[in-house]
């Protein structure tokens, strides 16, 4: 079955365009124009990845993968944007965005991204449950499902915080080096993929305030521990 993406551009010529060359590799997309648009189609139908332009009419990019986030965690959300300033991209992650994409880019790269993500949710909802339980301290994470629960309550998280958090408790109480983290969850350990990693580090770090014996323990330069 030809995986479904939601595509939401507002230039009409750059979607169809998008929307033509993903059809070809066998995707089924929906276009829509606008922000609205693409809140009221993410809730009629089942997506497996969705693809936002940041500046849009009605609705944002960063407040429709909001509302997206509120219902859905784990749907991989892919921003297009104009913009290649570091804040507008760490927002996008802070809204819920997993990875962004710069105008102009070339369709190769678009479809590799798209790839990547729907080659780990394949992997994720395919792969045996066994040891995919991890205690830290009060918390129990089911890496399977990115689901970190708690005496206090549940929290879904995105594929891209589950991943960074998987493979940090994979190597407790060891240092993991930050290329390794990112060239593992990103693919890449440029700066501006440095930087958004720190985002979700610090989102990891709310998530698990509650019990203040599980700590992310940053080593300047280096990398990260998970300490329990």
């Amino acid at each position: 079955m030809s995986k479904r993406i939601l595509l939401v551009e507002d230039d009409a010529n750059l979607g169809f365009v998008i929307k033509d060359n993903l059809a070809m590799k066998g995707y089924d997309v929906t276009l829509c124009a606008d922000g609205e648009e693409g809140q009221q189609t993410f809730h009629q139908h089942p997506f497996d990845l969705c693809i936002f332009d940041v500046m849009m009419p009605k609705k944002d990019g960063f407040s429709l993968a909001q509302t997206v986030r509120s219902k859905n965690q784990n749907v991989p959300i892919l921003f297009v944007t104009a913009k290649s300033m570091l804040e507008d991209k760490l927002a996008g992650f802070t809204a819920g965005g997993d990875d962004y994409i710069v105008k102009p880019f070339s369709m190769e790269e678009l479809c590799v991204r798209i790839e990547v993500f729907l080659r780990r949710s394949n992997n994720t909802n395919t792969h045996s449950l066994i040891d995919k339980t991890f205690q830290l301290g009060q918390f129990s994470f089911d890496s399977h499902n990115f689901i970190l629960s708690h005496a206090s309550g549940s929290k879904a998280l995105t594929q891209k915080e589950a991943e960074v958090l998987k493979l940090l408790c994979e190597n407790t109480d060891r240092v993991l080096k930050r290329e390794v983290i990112l060239k593992a969850v990103w693919g890449d350990d440029d700066y501006f993929m440095g930087r958004s990693m720190d985002v979700f580090i610090s989102k990891l770090r709310k998530y698990l305030k509650e019990d203040p014996s599980v700590q992310i323990v940053n080593y300047h330069g280096v990398g990260f521990r998970l300490e329990l």
